[in-house]
């Protein structure tokens, strides 16, 4: 099913979770926020929550600074 991750099509199973999705992306959850249709959602989360066909996720690296 055709999803948006970063204003990119993208093609993912129909079970994916956002969990999932970041294991194919090769990112690492601990250093990302993940809104999923404008709503964040939580780390917790990230392994029940599936993704739907049309669904946008906007994945947002965090940066410390100092």
């Amino acid at each position: 099913m055709q999803i948006l991750v970063n204003g990119e099509q993208r093609e993912v199973g129909p079970e994916t979770t956002v969990a999932g999705l970041l294991e194919e992306l090769e990112l690492d959850p601990r250093y990302l926020a993940v809104e999923l249709n404008k709503q964040l959602v939580p780390r917790s989360d990230h392994s029940d929550k599936r993704i739907e066909a049309g669904d946008q996720l906007e994945v947002v690296t965090l940066v410390g600074g100092g």
